[in-house]
């Protein structure tokens, strides 16, 4: 039996296993995913023990995925720019680790906003975080050719686009409606407007009639943001098929069949969500 599993800390809300219990059972995979809780500090000690533990490799989520990029022997393009793995796996004893969130994003922007890269000259990107860093890291890779970061703590914006610096502008927080009206792409990667957190309070008045306006929070799966777009007429893009996309890759390494992402796999994730 092939085994994998995602470890985070806590590590009780990831709902992984829902998506690779899915496709075990539906390719007719001897395998099981399932969840490991990780302290802060044992990370590399764990990552190090994958083999021993008869695990092919594992998912890396908040708050370890730093922790896990600096331990391993390779990692790729993607996860450099983010500084961040969050997919591990096992090759001829070498721990190697990509980051799969942005390929996650893009797929589904690519499936729900399809040519959505020819259309996008300037994209406004909320909050300035890991998965924004990864975020602007795809937008740029797809050829958008400026990105504005905006986030309250303007320090925090900056320090990405000091990256990129002819490509990346940012923003403080209470310029955001000016920016609005410049963007062809707004895509929000705070927590605002997740369940259990403070509402995303943003006026959408001065953004253009056909702007594209993608939330990667996923619970609830229509977003506030995404409600009031869709209102207004706007291709909305929503973040659950970014949590699925994501999950691809490290399915395929580890149990050896790369499998799609289906609207019935959608169904089962989003059942799950309304459920709770």
């Amino acid at each position: 039996m092939i085994r994998a599993c995602c470890i985070g800390w806590p590590v009780t809300h990831v709902r992984s296993p829902l998506i690779h219990g899915f496709w075990l059972k539906r390719y007719g995979i001897d395998g099981a995913y399932g969840r490991e809780a990780v302290e802060p500090g044992g990370v590399a000690a764990f990552l190090h023990g994958l083999g021993d533990r008869g695990l092919a490799g594992c998912n890396v989520t908040i708050p370890h995925k730093e922790a896990a990029f600096a331990t391993m022997d390779e990692v790729d393009p993607g996860a450099v720019a983010v500084g961040a793995v969050n997919t591990v796996w096992l090759d001829g004893g070498r721990l190697v680790g990509m980051n799969s969130d942005v390929i996650g994003f893009l797929t589904n922007l690519d499936q729900q906003a399809p040519g959505w890269d020819r259309e996008v000259d300037q994209a406004l990107v909320l909050g300035a975080g890991g998965a924004a860093r990864g975020i602007v890291h795809g937008l740029l890779s797809r050829g958008v050719p400026v990105v504005t970061l905006a986030n309250r703590s303007l320090g925090k914006a900056e320090a990405i686009a000091a990256g990129h610096p002819r490509a990346v502008r940012p923003l403080a927080w209470q310029d955001l409606p000016k920016a609005l009206g410049e963007a062809d792409l707004l895509v929000n990667t705070t927590s605002l407007g997740m369940v259990g957190q403070p509402p995303l309070d943003l006026p959408l008045d001065g953004l253009k009639p056909s702007a594209i306006v993608s939330d990667i929070v996923y619970v609830p799966l229509e977003t506030e943001l995404l409600a009031r777009a869709a209102a207004r007429g706007h291709r909305t893009v929503e973040g659950l098929g970014m949590l699925l996309h994501q999950a691809v890759p490290g399915f395929a390494r580890w149990f050896g069949v790369t499998p799609e992402v289906t609207p019935d796999l959608h169904a089962h994730l989003a059942a799950n969500i309304l459920g709770h």
